[in-house]
Parts: structure tokens; C-alpha cells; sequence
């Protein structure tokens, strides 16, 4: 179909197809600066496109934007695993911006979701001031870290030591790595369920361009009783000065079933020979581990935005989850961008369930869908959003009862980028 821009231009919106996605991904690469990828990531990426749910930009026979919608289950507060569509792979040819290609791809792409009965769409922002405008909210926050193992000491729990670590070749390990995480991904707000074969390739992809002098992805599988429960992918980047070894274990993805899996993957990262430093990227801002070292600040943690939020059906949303106290409100929304959204909805709800349904009843808060994605996984605080002057009481003691109901009791968090 062809789209009318507000500039008075042309471009035509329409679903890619296969033999167009070369074309297609080299715009994408080329908005991203241009750095060509490694062949086998290439083709991953190629296997993994669902060219129906990926849209093109065209002017003429040139391909100007690229949007893409994985499908994929978004675990919620009680655990359900909610349809999400994972926007990715979107960009716009630097010779067409400020056309309003970008606004049209996001009109059109949340129309399609919302046709294919998808309650959330879910992204990771390459410039958060981008997706703002369209309804997306910060809903997870990662930790990085950069921890000093020369001078941190590690405390284990109990258990640890009957926990067996085993090497094992990254691409040989998948089968038993995702079974690790599939049994983790009801138990934490904002995991991943990988709905479609070929996710699993992606976690060792180990081009050598990008290994910045490090060693190959290497994996060890945690094991107890034989039974895989745990793993970690990482890799070690050697360094010497006159004072000796310097080296930095990097951690690509570490997961385990419980405490002492857990611990005992850490405690095997920290004791690497000829290491002082692991670095860590992308991981739980409650995990144990904070609490188990020595020394804090010698972590030097900090903290970063990762999944972007938005509601495409409030209703089916929200009642989706369950809210760890009961809440009855109702909630004024504003929704420019999807208006199917805006108006009131009674949101009633406890740990055992939900219902989220249209009303005329006198609202008690007002918000945008932009707060509500950012609160709707139980990571970002009504009450804090209500300080930024994002949510606006309307009735007393309504926003105490909606911010304690939809917090959660583990923090949101992302596995993993798409």
C-alpha cells in the first residue's frame, strides 16, 4: 500500500519478501554504520526473519526503512507467558529522514500487531528518545559490572560444593543450555520465551572479528546428581604487565535452576587462573550475587535501560497478570498514537488473577501507555512515575494500592537482546 507522507511524498509500506531481504538488511546495516556482519550471523538473522511480520520501506524500486516483529512469549507478574511481538531490525536510509518513514512503519507495525491478537510489542532502543513518542516505556533495567576477583572474595550458601562444573564445546552444550533456561523463563517478569527454532544458534554465535582479543566462546554445564543445572558462556582476554597476569574473564550468559547452581558457575568465574577482573553485562539488578561479595564497590556496578515496553491492548494487557495485592482502579489513559487505548479501564485484580474492561466510572489515576508499559512488569514504581509528574492521583490512597499491586517481587529482566 502506498503511504502518504506528511512531506507530500511517496513510500510504499508493504511486507517484505524473501528474495528482497539482502536489499532490505544491507539498509539496516548500513543505519547501524555500515559494519558488515559474519556470514553465519548473516544467515541466522535470515533464518529468523518472518518476512510476513517484517515491513519495508520503499521510494521506487529503492529500499528506504526496514521494521521487523519477532514473535516471541513475554513472561508477566504470575508468571503467564504473554504474546509479544519484538521489534527489531528498524531503520531508516539516512537520505530519507524527516519524511516521516519511521512514524508510518510504527503505525503500521502496531496496527499489524494488534491484528495478530498480541497484547504487548516489545523492543530494545538503540536511542531511547526515539520510541518515547510511540507509547514504549523503560519496563527493565540491567547491571553491569566490572568486579576486581584479585581483591572481591565470594560467600557461597550451603550446597555449593555438590554442584559439578564439566567443560563442554558451546555448540555441542545447546541442547542442555536451553533446557536450563526454558525451566527459568515462568520464574522472572520479562523473560523470553523463544517461540521459534533457531534462537538457540544465536547464544554462540562467536564471530572472531568480534572477540576484541579475547579467547573462543567457552561454556561450563553446572551438574548435580548428572542433571544439567546451570551454565555459563564466557570468554577470557589474556593481559601481562610487569606485575603479572591482568587477564578479564568476559560473561557472555549465565543461568542456574538454584542458589547453588548459581554460586557455583560464579565462584568458577571468579577463580579463573590468570584473571583479576570479570566483566558482566546485562544481568538482574537483584541477582544474589551483589550480596554475596566481599566488597561492593570494587564491582563498580551501574545500571542501564534494556526492555521498552508497550501496551497495544491495555485490556487483554493487564489483565494478563496477576498483582501481588488486590487492586481495584480506574485508570485514565491517554493513547494518541493507538486509540483503541484511551479512555478508562477498571483494573481489578489480586495474585490469582485480573480483569481489565472499559468503564465510564470516575477515574482515580491518569497516565499515558507510556508509564503503564514501563510499570506493567513490576520493575519501574507507580509512586516513582506519580514523582516525575508521569502519573497523577486522582483519587487518595488510589496510587499506594495500584503501585504496591503491580510491583513484583524479582525484578523484570531482559535474557537477552533481539
Amino acid at each position: 500500500m502506498a503511504t502518504h507522507l506528511p512531506t507530500g511524498s511517496e513510500i510504499d509500506l508493504r511486507p517484505l519478501r524473501p528474495e528482497q531481504w539482502d536489499g532490505w538488511y544491507d539498509v539496516l546495516l548500513r543505519a547501524f554504520g555500515g559494519v558488515p556482519e559474519p556470514s553465519e550471523e548473516r544467515e541466522l538473522y535470515r533464518e529468523l526473519t518472518q518476512f510476513d511480520r517484517s515491513l519495508a520501506a520503499w521510494d521506487g524500486d529503492q529500499c528506504v526503512g526496514s521494521a521487523g516483529a519477532f514473535r516471541f512469549g513475554v513472561t508477566v507478574p504470575g508468571g503467564a507467558s504473554v504474546p509479544a511481538a519484538g521489534v527489531t531490525m528498524v531503520g531508516v536510509a539516512a537520505t530519507h529522514r524527516r519524511r516521516g518513514i519511521l512514524s508510518s512503519m510504527m503505525r503500521r507495525q502496531l496496527d499489524d500487531v494488534r491484528s495478530w491478537g498480541e497484547p504487548l510489542a516489545v523492543l530494545t532502543a538503540s536511542e531511547p528518545a526515539i520510541y518515547g513518542r510511540f507509547g514504549y516505556g523503560t519496563g527493565t533495567l540491567q547491571l553491569n559490572a566490572d568486579i576486581d576477583t584479585s581483591r572481591v572474595r565470594l560467600a557461597v550458601p550451603d550446597g555449593t560444593d555438590a554442584v559439578r562444573l564439566r567443560y563442554a564445546e558451546p555448540k555441542d552444550a545447546v541442547e542442555a543450555c536451553e533446557a536450563v533456561y526454558a525451566a527459568l523463563v515462568p520464574a522472572r517478569p520479562g523473560m523470553l520465551a523463544r517461540v521459534r527454532p533457531g534462537w538457540e544458534r544465536v547464544g554462540v554465535l562467536d564471530p572472531t572479528d568480534r572477540r576484541d582479543g579475547a579467547s573462543p566462546l567457552q561454556c561450563v554445564i553446572a551438574e548435580r546428581d548428572g542433571a544439567p543445572v546451570g551454565y555459563a558462556r564466557y570468554a577470557v582476554k589474556p593481559e601481562w604487565d610487569v606485575s603479572g597476569p591482568q587477564g578479564t574473564v568476559v560473561l557472555h550468559e549465565l543461568a542456574g535452576l538454584d542458589p547453588a547452581a548459581q554460586a557455583a558457575l560464579w565462584r568458577f568465574l571468579f577463580d579463573i587462573d590468570l584473571t583479576t577482573t570479570l566483566t558482566v553485562y546485562g544481568r538482574p539488578v537483584d541477582e544474589a550475587w551483589q550480596y554475596q561479595v566481599s566488597d561492593i564497590r570494587r564491582c563498580r556496578p551501574r545500571l542501564k535501560d534494556a526492555l521498552y515496553v508497550r501496551l497495544v491492548d491495555v485490556g487483554a494487557a493487564l489483565a494478563a497478570r496477576t498483582y501481588q495485592a488486590p487492586v481495584d482502579v480506574v485508570l485514565e489513559v491517554e493513547d494518541a498514537f493507538c486509540p483503541w487505548n484511551a479512555g478508562r479501564w477498571r483494573l481489578s485484580g489480586d495474585p490469582k488473577g485480573a480483569s481489565c474492561e472499559p468503564t465510564r466510572d470516575t477515574p482515580d489515576l491518569a497516565l499515558s501507555v507510556r508509564e503503564l508499559g514501563s510499570a506493567y512488569l513490576g520493575g519501574v514504581s507507580l509512586t516513582a512515575l506519580a514523582a516525575a509528574g508521569r502519573v497523577r492521583e486522582l483519587r487518595p490512597g488510589a496510587l499506594e494500592e495500584a503501585s504496591v499491586g503491580f510491583a513484583s517481587a524479582v525484578a523484570p529482566w531482559m535474557p537477552h537482546g533481539f
